[in-house]
């Protein structure tokens, strides 16, 4: 039981960091994370965004390495209670969107069983940058609604959803997938279907990012040629053909510009 000062509010909010790049955060993120007392935040955030927190905020490294080391959901949740209860205003930060397969609902449910204030402030997600690499998610006549699919589940199998969306005239986005490019292609490749355009994007939207570019059944040659691994998402459907030759310039910082880099398979 915790003996709540009368000038501390138990809150959590949870906050989108976006995709990579420190400038695609809202304004009321960058807000709340100026008035937060300690900010949990996780491996995929852009640790410049630190830098709005105040100098007496308490920063928390609570991330997980895909495949790797990792921060157990205990004892986030511990944190969240114990931090809660004590400083006041906790910040989430979780990187894309804390509700696109982010746990970041479980941290809510958990956190009001505890009667902590919870609020929630969305973020980009990786799939949302795929617009940088000039893929859009839908396009007129070609891609009629999106799919976004794991490809990891709890269990640690691919989604049967992908079975079900490969029929569709659906853009398909698969988060999670690097360590199942072999059995993504079978699948295309047992209905016919492996020569749909694909696409690998690693790192959307920051300065290293890269694109590979081909079909389905060349994913697994794409990721071992291109050296892609995790974090990256991998989009398949007719709209990754469209844009080949498009130039893009994404800006990280004023007056500071890269060019993406395009493989094609």
């Amino acid at each position: 039981m915790h003996v709540i000062s009368p000038n501390i509010r138990p809150e959590l909010i949870l906050i989108g960091a976006g995709p990579g790049d420190p400038e695609l955060i809202t304004l009321k993120a960058c807000r709340i994370l100026q008035e937060a007392s300690v900010i949990l935040y996780d491996n995929l955030c852009n640790t410049a965004l630190l830098d709005w927190a105040s100098p007496s905020c308490e920063k928390i490294y609570v991330g997980k390495l895909p495949y790797g080391e990792y921060t157990p959901q205990e004892t986030i949740h511990a944190l969240i209670k114990e931090k809660a209860f004590t400083a006041g205003k906790v910040v989430r930060l979780k990187g894309g969107d804390p509700f696109i397969f982010g746990r970041g609902f479980e941290e809510v449910i958990f956190a009001r069983q505890q009667g902590i204030a919870v609020s929630y402030i969305p973020g980009i997600s990786s799939m949302q940058a795929a617009g940088l690499s000039a893929i859009p998610l839908t396009h007129r006549h070609l891609s009629e609604s999106i799919w976004v699919i794991t490809g990891t589940k709890k269990d640690g199998e691919l989604s049967n959803d992908l079975r079900l969306a490969m029929k569709s005239k659906a853009t398909i986005v698969i988060y999670m997938g690097m360590k199942k490019l072999k059995e993504i292609a079978a699948i295309y490749g047992e209905e016919g279907v492996g020569s749909t355009p694909a696409a690998i994007i690693h790192y959307a939207s920051m300065p290293e990012e890269k694109i590979a570019r081909g079909t389905v059944e060349q994913l697994p040659t794409m990721a071992v040629e291109y050296q892609l691994t995790h974090p990256s998402i991998i989009i398949i459907g007719e709209v990754v053909g469209l844009g080949r030759d498009i130039t893009l310039q994404a800006i990280s910082t004023p007056g500071d510009t890269y060019s993406l880099q395009y493989k094609t398979a």
